[in-house]
Parts: structure tokens; sequence; C-alpha cells
């Protein structure tokens, strides 16, 4: 199966002008199209399926009781599928039925593990200030964030253990936040604030055949060994901001390819 994948474009404020990928046989928008949603609409009537796991800032402003319900009747109407600890099966060209396993999984700050969660923590309220979002009408905090990224980590954990019992042939993850420091941006490496956009779900990555993120406003593409099976991959095509050199290189034409 075939894979354009697009994140981070923020067409609230970039312009941006989404083409059709050839050759691919689906789209992933994995988060941060377009803060106020108006974005989205750019993507109706795509020539293949689109897919979408929902970013943080597609949350900005907002109190997510009410946002998420919304965001999903916004997808329905554009004929998209939104995914939030949801899977879907999609038969691929070759007959391969694939598994999409979606979630935002928000960060749940264990990336250094326990000893660094606090300094995580503390390192996230400046994102979460600017974010300005509501949880059952309280500040989405460091404590909000982490209770939500827990419950995503434990369904994914769930949703992977399941046997495909012939109901699938691969799957593919694909979350908003990254899945490993591996997946950190070069240009801040290994301190408290990647902790806002990483997990450390290493673990999870050998029962993906493929794993899709955004969230990092760089591009990534790397294989994880698992003995005696061919290595799964994790990729991420994030835009980013043009201010700050980002979408410098990014190809918006990129396939993925599940192998």
């Amino acid at each position: 199966m075939k894979i354009q994948l697009l994140s981070d474009l923020h067409l609230e404020t970039e312009a941006f002008d989404p083409e059709p990928a050839p050759g691919a046989e689906l789209l992933v928008l994995a988060g941060d199209i377009d803060a106020t949603w108006a974005g989205y609409r750019r993507f109706a009537g795509w020539p293949v399926p689109v897919i979408v796991v929902a970013g943080n800032h597609e949350f900005d402003f907002r109190e997510l009781d009410g946002a998420w319900p919304a965001l999903r009747d916004e997808c329905t109407r554009l004929g998209f599928t939104l995914l939030q600890r949801e899977a879907t099966v999609i038969t691929a060209a070759d007959g391969r039925r694939v598994r999409f396993a979606g979630a935002t999984r928000w960060s749940d700050f264990g990336l250094f593990g326990d000893s660094g969660r606090e300094r995580a923590e503390r390192a996230a309220g400046y994102f979460l200030r600017l974010m300005g979002a509501t949880h059952h009408g309280q500040p989405f905090d460091a404590a909000a964030v982490r209770a939500e990224g827990l419950a995503c980590r434990a369904w994914l954990e769930a949703e992977l253990a399941r046997s495909a019992a012939g109901a699938w042939d691969a799957t593919v993850v694909v979350t908003h936040f990254g899945p490993s420091l591996r997946s950190a941006d070069p240009r801040y490496g290994r301190q408290p604030g990647t902790a806002s956009f990483c997990n450390a779900d290493d673990d999870l990555l050998p029962r993906a055949d493929l794993w899709l993120h955004g969230h990092l406003h760089c591009r990534h593409d790397y294989l994880v060994d698992r003995p005696g099976r061919r290595h799964a991959r994790v990729a991420c095509n994030a835009r980013g901001l043009v201010d700050k050199g980002e979408a410098e290189g990014h190809d918006a034409l990129r396939v993925v390819e599940l192998r």
C-alpha cells in the first residue's frame, strides 16, 4: 500500500496548496493541519480515502469535550475517517487488508523515565498556556494531558495485542505525537521539552509494520529491528513553519510504502 503522509501544515497561518501524490492509495493527515479546521476543506473530494488523526493544535482554545464530536462531524461531512483510539481495515490495491490504528497519543511526559517527568511537565506548561484548551471545564494542563496520553497508550497497547485472526494482514499505527526519542527534533535533542513531543513507545513499535506520526517539525524515516521478521518502519513527513526554515526540503508528494 502506498500512503501519502502530511502533517503540521498549520494552514491557519501557512500558505500551502495540497495536491494528491501520484500513485498514492490513501492520504493520512497526522495532525496539526489547521487550528481553525477550515483548511480541512481543501482535502474534500480527494481522489483516495483520507484518514485523520487530530493533533494538539486542532484543540487550540477549545473545550475537548465538545471539540471531539464536532471534529468528527466535520470529518464525516467531508468524507474522512477520523481515528481516535479506533481502528479501521482498508483493502490495499494488492489485496492485502491493512489495519489502521489511530490515536492522538498525547504526551505522558515519561520519555525520560519517572525521574525526568516533573521537569518535563514543567517544561510543557509553556506549550499548554499557548494552546489554551480546557477539558471537563478545567485547564488542559500537564496532568490532564498525561491522563489523556496514558489512555491513548493503554488503548494502543490493547489494540496491538489483538490477534489478527484473519481480519487483517498488516498493521499501520498513526499518532500525532512521536513514538520514540529517535523521532526527536535534532535541533533540540534530549531536553525536558522534548517529552512534550515524543513518547517512550519503543516497546510498541515492533507490533506495527509501519508507524506514521507528526508533531515534530522535521522529517524522519527509520527502521526498528524485529528479529525473524521484516523491520518495522517509522515515518514522519511534517512540514512545519516557513519562517523558521522548517518547510525547506519538505516533499508534499512523498509516498510512504507499506511493504
